[in-house]
């Protein structure tokens, strides 16, 4: 994405992963990626809106608070499903203020988006 993007936020939930990002990110030279540890259903409201969101994580629902975040025209790439062994990738685009369209892209199966708007801690998926 960092080939394309004039600027890549990611959010990671694990210190560690985060820090290994971090470095590994930089030593491969790319400047333009900023990695932040935290609830990736969150989004990264303070650098709101964004063109487009891509999500590595399968959540239950699509998180409202990432939806806020895109800007008019922006898209949301995410895994969507009842349970890790059934799932949708949606692609969501934001047409205005208060609307968003959304289109089945495909069945997938990814890793549980754990967080505020994810599957929660105590939450078997």
């Amino acid at each position: 994405i960092a080939e394309v993007a004039a600027e890549v936020y990611t959010v990671e939930r694990i210190d560690e992963l985060a820090e290994t990002a971090r470095l590994t990110l930089n030593q491969l030279g790319y400047s333009n990626i900023v990695v932040g540890r935290g609830d990736g259903t969150r989004g990264w409201p303070d650098k709101a809106p964004f063109d487009a969101i891509v999500v590595a994580a399968g959540g239950p629902t699509v998180p409202e608070t990432l939806k806020s975040q895109l800007a008019i025209g922006g898209r949301l790439v995410i895994p969507v499903g009842s349970s890790r062994q059934h799932q949708e990738l949606l692609r969501v685009v934001r047409t205005s203020s208060t609307d968003w369209s959304k289109e089945t892209i495909g069945g997938v199966r990814f890793v549980p988006l754990i967080g505020e708007e994810g599957w929660g801690a105590k939450q078997q998926p």
